[in-house]
């Protein structure tokens, strides 16, 4: 469903599960029907967050190396010049 971006199968699968004797699992697609239209949407859609989720955890990384001796400004030069 994820790789083939077929969102439409979600449905048949949350009933698949709710169906099924795993109440953890019960309990993810019950959470996934609160925001189904969202989650749909995220499995259709071709657009991917994945480069921007990269950089925010480089800039987290090189914040953390810093903690405790480093201010924002040197920060501030780490995260640029490695960009």
């Amino acid at each position: 469903m994820m790789h083939g971006l077929r969102g439409d199968r979600l449905p048949r699968w949350i009933e698949a599960v709710c169906q099924g004797g795993l109440p953890a699992r019960q309990q993810y697609a019950g959470g996934l029907l609160h925001d189904r239209d969202a989650v749909v949407a995220g499995l259709t859609s071709t657009w991917s967050s994945g480069q921007v989720e990269g950089r925010d955890t480089r800039a987290k990384l090189i914040k953390r190396m810093g903690y405790g001796r480093a201010d924002f400004d040197l920060l501030r030069r780490r995260i640029l010049t490695r960009a």
